[in-house]
């Protein structure tokens, strides 16, 4: 999946854009700069997502992590230092961990050397980038929940279901469900995505296609949810992403990292209580205090959140791979 910009900024060729003004006076002394744009001169850029930029190599795409973060479908003016390398290096152990599972979108490994037309931009690519297959993405969110959690609890406590799926009555907020349960949605051009049903997922992609994605993700989250609670985080709920590659579902994108997924800390978690989080729900909570309309122009955030919502990042990665992000 290549994210969509909803809020853009302009930046010189060939530089690495850090955040406006408000947002450098915020990140000031920091041991890294935030990588809020990034243009390599010589390399087309196909795209600019949310968070991700997207350059054509010819048989095969890159993939960069930018440290933009966003939140109610803005991109904030300051980013997260480091975040786009936590997102990517998060990828691959996954990507590496679900392999003979899945196949996947990458060419290269997370030590791999670049090709020597990247070579020159070796330091504003180190850790945050892929070189992966031209995939056709499906036109599917594949989102798997196994815990009670935003939207999802605000639909039950009025229908008890999530995204039109009947769940057991009496259940609290943040509570397990019995199972988890595969709510597919659409991607949304601009706004937010749209729930859907399995019917309507299996019409837009095919019902083998869509079987297939359902049957991936669900296994995939099972996994992932196993092997994340033994080190201490609650993956409550996650999105996968699908593409197909000579006829082959292969899995794409970021998988099980804070931006894709709700991270809980497991010795925090009570049901019927919001647990803290590792993920940017954290900046979303703190952007809900303000008196901000959700539109642009976003708020820059301050020093403290942008510092413990980095922080969360780096813990979730220690926490599921086993060592720190090396500096």
């Amino acid at each position: 999946m290549v994210q969509k910009l909803k809020c853009t900024h302009s930046n010189p060729i060939g530089a690495v854009g850090l955040a406006p003004a408000a947002g450098r006076d915020i990140l000031r002394g920091m041991a890294y700069d935030p990588v809020l744009h990034l243009d390599l001169p010589g390399i087309p850029k196909v795209k600019s997502g949310k968070v991700r930029e997207l350059f054509d190599l010819g048989e095969a795409l890159l993939l960069v992590a930018t440290d933009r973060i966003s939140a109610f479908d803005c991109v904030l003016p300051n980013g997260i230092p480091r975040k786009g390398e936590v997102l990517t290096q998060l990828s691959f152990f996954w990507f590496e961990r679900f392999a003979r599972l899945v196949p996947n979108h990458l060419l290269a490994g997370a030590h791999d050397p670049l090709p020597e037309r990247l070579a020159p931009f070796a330091a504003r690519l180190q850790r945050r980038s892929m070189i992966v297959k031209k995939a056709q993405p499906l036109a599917l969110e594949c989102v798997v929940r196994g815990y009670l959690a935003g939207s999802g609890w605000k639909e039950y406590r009025k229908s008890q279901t999530v995204c039109g799926i009947p769940l057991p009555p009496g259940l609290s907020e943040s509570a397990e469900l019995p199972e988890p349960i595969f709510t597919p949605a659409t991607k949304a051009t601009s706004g937010h995505d749209e729930n859907i049903t399995f019917a309507q997922a299996a019409a837009l992609v095919g019902p083998a296609v869509a079987e297939r994605a359902r049957a991936l993700s669900l296994q995939l989250y099972r996994e992932g949810r196993d092997y994340a609670r033994e080190r201490g985080i609650i993956i409550a709920d996650t999105k996968f992403e699908f593409g197909l590659f000579e006829g082959e579902l292969i899995l794409i994108d970021e998988v099980l990292t804070p931006d894709s997924s709700r991270f809980w800390p497991a010795d925090a978690y009570e049901p019927g209580l919001s647990p803290p989080s590792f993920d940017k729900q954290f900046v979303r909570d703190y952007l809900e205090s303000l008196d901000w309309d959700k539109t642009p122009p976003a708020p820059a955030l301050p020093r403290d959140i942008v510092l413990k919502t980095q922080q969360k990042y780096l813990e979730a990665y220690e926490r599921l791979t086993g060592h720190p992000l090396p500096p």
